[in-house]
């Protein structure tokens, strides 16, 4: 595979804070006033509060991502310990190559970092985040009963959570590669954050972010579970995960944290203002479609499925791509790839989900 490294310019929209956990859903965990759950409310507040502030810095940092490599085709990672404080890094904890430091969150992140890297060299030629030999540097304990994980231009940043209704963050690695891949679309396609660019850069996050897990564990597509976060709730939450690619609109059904609202079809379609044009919501359309092309193809996700998703990525997608874009792409790159049967699955994959594909005179013939 080719790499162009399309890096957004300073002060682009392509490159906002991504947290894993949604602004709706915490927004909603916000605003309960249970005495139960005030602490849960206040620590939805200020991680709503610190993501907010984050977002101008991270317009800075993410052009600074060329400057941040290593030797090409080494994985380094570097976890430190922010200290339950929002400076950053923080304290040097554990370096490539150095044995397990103890401590759960560190450890996690670091291996989580290893198994992303793993996938992307393995199954893609990637090296690291920017194909160049990025370093993968995280950060843990970052600030006080902080309900999230994100990218931040350079960096992982990773809270313990509030206890309550999060766990600590560093618990699922599918997460890890969810928020590591904003940095792969960072410097690929810069899809835009917002309307369906925005939720087709959410949506690759989930993609690769499952793939990773299902890579790390060897699963083939029928045997994986297609949740995004599961095990990330603690037992009082009703739900199994922040997202379903299997059956969107499933994943959680809580009382403290609302309903899952993500659609799996167009008719479903959520047009509004909030969270960039729902770019967490209505990823769950095209995230249904990959679903639904790796199901059909079979075997491990990433042998076919994975590579036309990763081609598109970096070859055919432009920064303000939407659903109907990014469903000719992928079928023009399965055809270019493989050959016109499995272009006709992708077609079908996102005729399922109401994005129908136009036909070139390729498929015509």
């Amino acid at each position: 595979m080719r790499h162009t490294h399309r890096f957004p310019q300073h002060g682009s929209n392509a490159s906002p804070v991504h947290g894993i956990v949604p602004p709706h859903l915490l927004r909603h965990l916000a605003r309960q006033t249970s005495s139960e759950l005030s602490e849960c409310a206040d620590a939805a507040m200020h991680t709503l509060m610190i993501t907010e502030r984050w977002r101008g810095e991270r317009q800075v940092l993410g052009s600074m991502a060329p400057w941040l490599t290593t030797p090409v085709g080494e994985c380094r990672r570097t976890v430190f310990d922010a200290g339950h404080g929002q400076s950053l890094p923080g304290a040097r904890v554990r370096g490539e190559g150095e044995r397990p430091s103890g401590d759960a969150e560190t450890d996690e992140a670091y291996d989580a970092a290893g198994a992303t890297y793993e996938m992307y060299a393995q199954v893609f030629g990637r090296d690291s985040i920017d194909g160049r030999g990025m370093r993968l540097d995280s950060s843990v304990h970052f600030s006080r009963r902080f309900d999230n994980a994100f990218w931040n231009g350079t960096q992982m940043v990773y809270g313990d959570g509030d206890g309550i209704l999060f766990q600590r963050f560093t618990r699922c690695v599918d997460v890890i590669g969810h928020e590591l891949t904003h940095g792969v679309t960072q410097c690929e396609a810069g899809l835009a954050y917002r309307d369906q660019s925005g939720a087709l850069n959410e949506s690759l996050s989930d993609v690769f972010g499952s793939l990773v897990k299902q890579h790390a564990l060897g699963q083939s597509a029928a045997e994986a579970d297609w949740l995004i976060g599961a095990g990330l709730f603690t037992s009082r939450v009703r739900g199994t995960a922040l997202r379903s690619m299997k059956a969107p609109g499933t994943a959680y059904d809580d009382p403290f944290l609302g309903h899952d609202p993500q659609p799996a079809h167009m008719r479903d379609f959520v047009p509004t203002f909030e969270d960039n044009g729902g770019v967490h919501i209505n990823s769950g359309i095209p995230n249904h479609a990959f679903y639904l092309t790796a199901m059909a193809f079979g075997g491990p996700a990433w042998e076919k499925a994975g590579r036309i998703w990763y081609g598109t990525l970096c070859h055919r997608l432009t920064p303000l791509a939407d659903f109907r874009a990014m469903a000719q792409a992928t079928a023009d790159e399965a055809r270019i790839a493989f050959g016109e049967p499995e272009s006709r699955v992708v077609r079908e994959a996102w005729a399922e989900v109401g994005v129908e594909v136009a036909l070139n005179a390729a498929a015509r013939a």
